[in-house]
């Protein structure tokens, strides 16, 4: 083989493994991508949902009460104005037309009462059942329905549990006696607005009234 011959045969063996190297570069690039394209509809699915029905929701936050009994709230201006007085600075994102309540008991025993409110997170919003007590402090807290993308972390009983024991009177708010959630502070401003509007729901409802 003469010296040309080998020098071709060496120059078409490097261009070659220069290709598949290439080739190999760019299956990669394509496969990263594919792979990495479905990751914010995950994201979003893990932190979208329905996670209560309005029947489950009671007992999520009354879990000792034995029978509840539905009654509808209407959410007219007259009541907007007595639990304005109660909120204070605080302004619901959210008036609902009427309120879904249960009365929660146990036996003859009231428990309580468990209120669905919504509040608007970053953008859509965000359903609460928030169970009040006859003193008018927080039982307990859950999320019913999630719709943002992001900030869904608020719905751990970690985070939720820092509003047991809570009342319209305390602040809720993130960073000062709510621990708030990086990357979800709308989120937990909205949680914090959700409480404090069902506490002064039930504070001005007649039968709640007329029972304390």
């Amino acid at each position: 083989m003469t010296l040309a011959t080998q020098f071709r045969t060496a120059r078409l063996r490097m261009t070659g493994g220069v290709f598949r190297v290439r080739r190999f570069i760019v299956m990669l690039a394509v496969v990263a991508t594919w792979g990495a394209a479905p990751l914010p509809t995950r994201r979003a699915a893990a932190q979208e949902g329905v996670f209560l029905t309005e029947r489950e929701a009671p007992k999520a936050v009354f879990p000792d009460a034995d029978h509840f009994e539905r009654q509808i709230v209407p959410g007219t201006a007259d009541l907007r104005d007595k639990m304005r007085t109660i909120l204070g600075t605080v302004q619901p994102s959210v008036w609902e037309e009427e309120y879904v309540t249960f009365s929660a008991l146990r036996g003859e025993v009231s428990l309580g009462c468990a209120v669905i409110v919504e509040e608007i997170g970053k953008h859509r919003p965000i359903t609460f059942v928030v169970g009040v007590q006859p003193d008018g402090r927080v039982r307990d807290v859950a999320v019913m329905a999630y719709r943002e993308a992001y900030g869904g972390e608020v719905r751990s009983t970690r985070f939720l549990g820092q509003y047991r024991g809570k009342s319209s009177t305390d602040a809720l708010r993130p960073y000062g006696d709510i621990k708030n959630i990086a990357g979800a502070t709308l989120s937990v401003e909205a949680a914090g607005r959700a409480v404090k509007k069902a506490a002064a729901l039930v504070a001005v409802m007649p039968s709640m009234s007329e029972g304390q």
